[in-house]
């Protein structure tokens, strides 16, 4: 009768074992497609808007980081997958909402697709794709030069919407309006190298957003705020090493190269940031299609004003 009785509590105990590493072996299969990066894109009812997501795993737990439609990468409070749903909070504070957006999607072939609670009080319904790796396996052949601003007037370049205030052309600069709209050009580029002068008035704020996703910041009003937001970061993402020390109304010069999502920073000739890969999206994106060429956007819907000259692209072949 003991003898039975063991023989049943060892079963028991080896069934018990196996149903848990069944479950936990189900979850992680359950959980390991969710993970990684992920281009969103959220849709309301008169637009689109980019947004970028992180999903991670550490030590058993979930965790996320997210672009919203504006601001820089920031941690999650929540996120969680049950069932095969993805849920993630994103805050009210960031979102400029009455109440936090709760995200919820599944996983349909390789896209998430899901709805969110809009802060109009509609439900938007939004789409996920995951990041491309972008990946460059040899060096690129860079082709000629080309010279985006021509000095007199806005030739090859849009607003991406009427003023006033609007951008301008004095003596040769090209001024940002200050509180007003963006500037993309409308050639769209892949790979490339980029050089432009800049001159950051005091307590000013402007940008340049390479293939119009990642900016790469201009700014003499953000000292208060974390390294990755002062000139020459990427904005949320990167932070500039050494950060050079801030010149409000002097001339200075980027020389950016960007391949794939590595990039390199030159600030007035010195290494600020050297092939390091940006994550994703940055606030403010023109859109979440890492894969796709995009425009060189100059930011103008910031403060102050910002003056920019010689700006000269090359591109690779």
């Amino acid at each position: 009768m003991k003898l039975h009785k063991l023989i049943l509590a060892i079963a028991v105990a080896v069934l018990a074992n196996t149903s848990i590493y069944s479950q936990s072996t189900s979850a992680g299969s359950t959980i390991q497609p969710f993970l990684g990066r992920w281009d969103l894109t959220l849709k309301s009812s008169d637009r689109e808007y980019p947004s970028w997501l992180e999903i991670t795993q550490e030590d058993g737990q979930l965790k996320a980081q997210m672009v919203g439609r504006w601001s820089n990468a920031r941690p999650l409070p929540r996120v969680e997958i049950t069932n095969g749903t993805l849920t993630f909070v994103s805050p009210k504070e960031e979102e400029g909402s009455k109440a936090d957006l709760v995200f919820q999607g599944k996983l349909v072939g390789k896209t998430l697709s899901g709805t969110v609670n809009g802060p109009d009080g509609t439900t938007w319904k939004w789409t996920g794709e995951r990041a491309p790796a972008l990946v460059r396996n040899s060096p690129p052949k860079w082709g000629k030069p080309i010279q985006l601003f021509n000095g007199k007037d806005l030739t090859g370049w849009r607003m991406d919407k009427p003023g006033p205030p609007v951008w301008t052309v004095h003596d040769g600069t090209l001024v940002t309006p200050g509180n007003g709209p963006e500037l993309f050009s409308e050639a769209k580029f892949q790979d490339f190298k980029l050089h432009l002068e800049f001159n950051c008035g005091k307590d000013a704020n402007s940008g340049v957003y390479l293939r119009g996703r990642y900016e790469t910041q201009i700014e003499t009003e953000s000292e208060a705020e974390p390294p990755s937001h002062h000139t020459g970061g990427v904005y949320g993402f990167l932070a500039p090493s050494p950060e050079l020390p801030r010149k409000p109304d002097t001339w200075q010069t980027f020389d950016i190269t960007l391949i794939g999502r590595r990039v390199t920073i030159v600030q007035n000739g010195q290494t600020i940031i050297n092939n390091q890969e940006i994550p994703g999206i940055t606030g403010g994106a023109v859109d979440s299609h890492e894969a796709s060429p995009g425009p060189i956007y100059l930011q103008g819907s910031e403060k102050g004003h910002v003056a920019f000259r010689n700006i000269v692209l090359t591109p690779a072949e």
